[in-house]
């Protein structure tokens, strides 16, 4: 039988978090809808994973709140807020079978030993790992571990789920597997996610939300699509997929599209946030927005540029090209479906259109 939790919201309201002098967490405000999965998407340091403490009760905040719902858990004990945690390290008890780590959650809660083997065999045949009940956690190799420890964090039935980069241990074949796993089993419970990850792919796949962190403050939350498309400045579109992010002035402005130069380099257009007529910005194109070829294309209007091959990288599907046009270098990536290969050297034609191009503070 299959069992959807009580899904819930989470809302934190301008939370900050001191270590001493150090300010970690910084005005943190973010509304989590139920059902939702959100992912804390940021380098090393920058503060998600304290923000997923914070939310857990594991650490307390310095100032500010948090709401299950319309109910305040700032002051509750972790044990106390009935939210399932999942950890990088995975946190079995080496001593106990799987059943038992499983079990462990209800067991504290003196469930009755009925409803503890019903919630057990359904959390285990949820993760797909019933035969392994016997086990301990040293015969089990590190995917199966990680399902067991989702399959601990689940079988109370949360109404949110946080998960502390769950996958960084595992290979990369396993990795995209467990994604679509952890996708599928949020979607049958109806639960809300909170995931915590530095990997821009991850957030990507499976996010509903990401929220951007970079140095304790909330960056940028949006989908994934419009995270990638249409960051809000140069760290976004830095850390979320790969940019080409070039020193460009802003020469005339025509209702939100700017004639800009770079470099001496003069383009045709390119949308922006905000700058206006002599104003110093980034500009913004994503690799694979841009065409090379041995001359230009089309009558359209593009942005258009005479290059020098500098480096050819073949990926497979893919070839990644460094372009040098005047004293910049430009990445273009272009699909492997029987296009002309340019070699080191070679003098191309690189573009793009306007509206794939924005201007960035």
């Amino acid at each position: 039988m299959k069992v959807k939790t009580m899904s819930t919201s989470l809302e934190m309201k301008n939370i900050q978090k001191f270590y001493g002098p150090l300010h970690v967490v910084k005005d943190f405000d973010l509304h989590i809808r139920a059902s939702e999965f959100v992912t804390f998407l940021g380098p090393s340091g920058s503060g998600k994973t304290t923000a997923l403490k914070i939310i857990a009760g594991f650490e307390l905040p310095s100032a500010g709140d948090i709401f299950l719902g319309k109910r305040s858990i700032v002051d509750l004990p972790a044990y106390e807020r009935g939210i399932g945690m999942v950890f990088q390290n995975y946190a079995l008890f080496p001593h106990m079978t799987v059943a038992e780590n499983v079990a462990f959650p209800l067991t504290v809660r003196k469930a009755p030993r009925v409803e503890v083997e019903e919630k057990v065999r359904r959390a285990l045949g949820l993760v797909k790992m019933d035969p392994y009940s016997g086990r301990y956690p040293n015969q089990l190799s590190g995917g199966q571990q990680q399902r067991i420890a989702l399959a601990r964090a689940i079988v109370f039935n949360p109404s949110i789920l946080l998960m502390d980069e769950p996958l960084g241990a595992l290979d990369r074949n396993l990795r995209d597997h467990m994604k679509l796993e952890i996708m599928r089993i949020q979607r049958e419970l109806n639960m809300t996610v909170v995931f915590v990850t530095h990997d821009q792919d991850e957030a990507l796949t499976m996010s509903d939300r990401i929220a951007v962190i970079n140095e304790g403050r909330l960056v940028q939350v949006d989908d994934s699509k419009n995270l990638y498309r249409k960051p809000k400045n140069r760290f976004v579109a830095s850390f979320v997929g790969e940019s080409n992010m070039i020193p460009c002035r802003v020469e005339h402005v025509d209702r939100g599209i700017g004639k800009v130069t770079m470099g001496g380099l003069a383009l045709g257009a390119a949308q922006l946030s905000g700058q206006r007529d002599g104003d110093e910005g980034w500009l913004f194109v994503r690799p694979e927005h841009i065409d090379i070829q041995q001359r230009a294309a089309s009558s359209e209007v593009r942005n258009v540029l005479d290059g020098v091959v500098e480096n050819a990288l073949f990926l497979g599907e893919m070839t990644r090209y460094v372009v040098r046009c005047g004293n910049e270098t430009i990445t273009v990536k272009q699909q492997n479906r029987g296009q002309c290969q340019f070699e080191c050297g070679a003098p191309v034609i690189v573009s793009w259109k306007p509206e794939d191009c924005t201007v960035l503070n």
